[in-house]
C-alpha cells in the first residue's frame, strides 16, 4: 500500500458520546495507517445539550454538526466525523462533504428486555423513539402502540428502557453493532417494514471547501458504492426539505450498476395516509444518483407527501 504525503497534524473535531468517539476513533486509526498524525478534539453540541425536547421542535439535524463547524472555521480541528443521518442536506457555505466511508448496517433494531419482536408487543405498549420517521412507520405498523419521545446518547436511551420507561425502543443497528452491543439486539426491521433513514448507518468525513489537501488525504477512506446510495437518499430527503425535521425514510440499493431507490412519507399527525414510491435507474456517479434522489421526491410530492414549511 502506497501511503499518502503526511500532513501537519491533523485534529478531528467529534461529539464526545461513546458512539461518536469510536467513529472518530476508527478514522483516526485509518488515517494514521496511511501515515498521518491524527488527535482528538471532543465537543459537546447542542443537541446533545437539550434532551427534555424532540429534534422536531429545537432546530432539527443540525443541532449535533455546528459547535464542529465552529471548530473548523476557527481552525481548531482540521475535520469533523458524523453520522450522516444526522448532517443537514445542505452544507454551509464554506463546507464540504469529503468523504463517506463503507456503510454499517443501515437498518433498525427492536431493542426490549421482554418481547421479541415489534409483534409479540402487547396492545398499548410503550415505544421510545426520537425519530418523527420512526414514529409515523411504527403507527403504520402497529396504531395500537403507544410512541413517546426518547433522547439522549446510546447508553442513555438503554437505560431509560432497563429503567422500565419503555417497553421497547428502536435504534440504529448500526451503533449497537459498533459498540459491540449486538446482543442488545431483539430482531431487525428488515426495510420492507421499517425503512432506513437517509444516510442511516454510514460515516461522513467534513471539511472547509478550501482544504482540498484534506480531500486527497481522505480519498483513500472513499467507498464510492455507499457514497452513491447515500447520495440518492439524501437528495429525497433535500427535496422535501430535509434540513428540518421531516418525517423521511429513503433506502438506496446499488447493483452492477442499477440503483433502487424506496422512499417513504408519513404524517406525523397520523391523519394522510403513508405514501411510498420505489424507483430504479442506472447510476454510476454522484450526479446520476442525486437525479434519481430528486425525481423520487417529486413523486413523494406528487403522491401527497408535504415538503417542510421550514425548507
Amino acid at each position: 500500500m502506497t501511503l499518502a504525503t503526511p500532513l501537519p497534524p491533523l485534529v478531528i473535531a467529534t461529539r464526545e458520546s461513546r458512539l461518536a468517539l469510536w467513529q472518530a476513533e476508527h478514522v483516526k486509526a485509518l488515517l494514521q495507517a496511511q501515515g498521518h498524525q491524527v488527535q482528538l478534539l471532543g465537543m459537546t453540541t447542542k443537541g446533545d445539550q437539550i434532551l427534555d425536547r424532540t429534534l422536531s421542535k429545537v432546530g432539527g439535524k443540525g443541532l449535533f454538526v455546528k459547535e464542529l463547524e465552529v471548530a473548523l472555521e476557527e481552525g481548531s480541528a482540521h475535520i469533523a466525523v458524523h453520522s450522516l443521518k444526522d448532517v443537514p442536506m445542505d452544507m454551509p457555505d464554506g463546507f464540504a462533504l469529503a468523504c463517506v466511508m463503507e456503510r454499517e448496517d443501515p437498518r433498525d433494531a427492536f431493542v426490549s428486555p421482554r418481547y421479541a419482536d415489534l409483534d409479540a408487543l402487547p396492545q398499548g405498549a410503550v415505544v421510545g423513539t426520537s425519530s418523527l420517521r420512526r414514529q409515523v412507520l411504527l403507527q403504520a405498523l402497529r396504531p395500537d402502540l403507544k410512541i413517546e419521545p426518547l433522547r439522549g446518547n446510546l447508553d442513555t436511551r438503554l437505560r431509560k428502557l432497563d429503567e422500565g420507561q419503555y417497553d421497547a425502543i428502536v435504534l440504529a443497528a448500526a451503533g449497537l453493532k459498533r459498540l459491540g452491543m449486538t446482543d442488545r439486539i431483539r430482531s431487525i426491521f428488515e426495510p420492507t417494514a421499517m425503512l432506513p433513514a437517509a444516510g442511516q448507518g454510514a460515516l461522513g468525513i467534513e471539511i472547509r471547501t478550501d482544504r482540498q489537501d484534506l480531500a486527497q488525504a481522505l480519498a483513500p477512506l472513499v467507498h464510492l458504492p455507499t457514497w452513491l446510495r447515500v447520495a440518492a437518499e439524501r437528495a429525497v430527503s433535500r427535496g422535501m426539505g430535509g434540513s428540518c425535521s421531516v418525517p423521511l425514510a429513503a433506502h438506496a440499493v446499488l447493483d452492477a450498476g442499477l440503483m433502487r431507490l424506496d422512499a417513504a412519507w408519513g404524517d406525523p399527525e397520523g391523519i394522510l395516509p403513508l405514501v411510498q414510491v420505489q424507483q430504479t435507474a442506472p447510476v454510476s456517479t454522484l450526479e446520476q444518483a442525486e437525479a434519481l434522489g430528486t425525481d423520487v421526491a417529486r413523486r413523494l410530492q406528487a403522491g401527497g407527501a408535504k415538503v417542510c414549511s421550514n425548507a
